[in-house]
């Protein structure tokens, strides 16, 4: 495919994201949360009892099928690679650490942007804060950061998160009663849409950010590092469709306060996208891309899946999560340890490599 091609190949990509998006908040998910990985791992953590917050508890079909979208394009394409070996434990804690800059900022990168289309203008800090974050782990990679190679590993490696989001799909679907559940009126995790829906939705989604590569880290890292602008016409398309989407439905509702799951200090909005924009440079990717590459068999990715999925449970269960109400005191002391901790994972993988 030729560059044209592929630019094209994600901008359509990027439209059909962006109105799918728009259309499960229409079909019951929350408002400008038509995807949010971070948001949707944190519900996940929830219903599996990994923390006790009884307002964001679902499994929420979206996460599955991202990953095993992602898996179905990639054996079709036969780009199913299992491997693994960088850095798994470092590649654990940055995931740990993004998932707090998230939950500071109530949302990964893709939902930034969809909070974008909705007029949410607090994203605009978030934004800031995490183009500033990209140029952080930019510095690094330009003075040669390096998780070290990865190895081929067994298939069977490579399957490990999928089977995981699998069983979490038939939990759902066939014994629901094992799980916790948002009980109806008691927030954000109780507004889903129907199972099937979100099923669908994610299986689309995994396979299209499969084929296109799409990443919004990797997209702004690329137009400043190669002046590629390849990956970010992706998300500018997501943001456009969410946009019209919106406005169409009358659901475009520009201002800062009371934003639909959001808070309106914007110090901490961008402080908390620095550290998950720092930590995705360092990763190699921003959360969805993590999953679509754990769907192709990348077990490092996978590492990192579950540091997200780990860092949302301890979130919660140590109130470091900001709330409608703003930030807390231990969000924000997370936040500046996430970024002293990320830092000295970027000088010992630049500084201290051995000649």
């Amino acid at each position: 495919m030729n560059v044209k091609k592929e630019r094209s190949a994600i901008v359509v990509s990027g439209l059909l994201i962006g109105v799918i998006a728009v259309g499960l908040v229409v079909l019951g998910n929350p408002a400008n949360m038509g995807f949010c990985i971070a948001c949707f791992l944190r519900d996940i953590s929830g219903a599996v009892g990994l923390h006790q917050a009884a307002a964001v508890q679902y499994i929420r079909p979206e996460i599955p099928g991202l990953v095993l979208g992602s898996l179905a394009m990639a054996l079709v394409k036969k780009e199913f690679s299992p491997r693994g070996g960088s850095a798994p434990i470092s590649r654990f804690v940055l995931g740990f650490f993004v998932m707090i800059g998230c939950l500071m900022f109530l949302g990964c990168p893709f939902r930034m942007i969809l909070r974008l289309a909705g007029g949410d203008g607090n994203a605009l800090f978030g934004f800031a804060g995490f183009a500033v974050g990209i140029l952080a782990g930019v510095f690094f990679l330009n003075k040669g950061y390096s998780l070290k190679r990865t190895y081929k590993q067994p298939a069977a490696e490579g399957g490990v998160l999928p089977a995981i989001m699998a069983v979490l799909l038939a939990l759902l679907v066939f014994v629901p009663g094992l799980l916790h559940f948002t009980e109806a009126g008691g927030g954000p995790g109780a507004l889903r849409a129907a199972v099937w829906v979100s099923l669908a939705a994610g299986l689309v989604v995994g396979a299209l950010a499969q084929r296109t590569r799409l990443c919004m880290v990797g997209g702004i890292r690329d137009l400043v590092l190669f002046r590629e602008p390849k990956l970010i016409l992706g998300f500018a398309a997501i943001f456009l469709a969410a946009l019209v989407a919106n406005l169409c439905l009358g659901k475009f509702a520009p201002g800062f306060a009371e934003q639909p799951v959001a808070h309106t200090d914007g110090l901490w909005n961008a402080l908390g996208m620095f550290l998950a924009g720092y930590g995705c440079v360092l990763l190699g990717g921003c959360p969805l891309r993590q999953l679509v590459l754990s769907g192709e068999g990348n077990a490092d990715s996978a590492a990192a899946v579950l540091g997200l999925l780990v860092g949302a449970a301890f979130s919660h269960n140590f109130g470091l999560a900001s709330s409608a109400a703003g930030p807390t005191d231990a969000g924000r002391v997370a936040v500046v340890i996430g970024i002293a901790v990320v830092s000295v994972i970027a000088c010992a993988n630049t500084f201290g490599k051995k000649q």
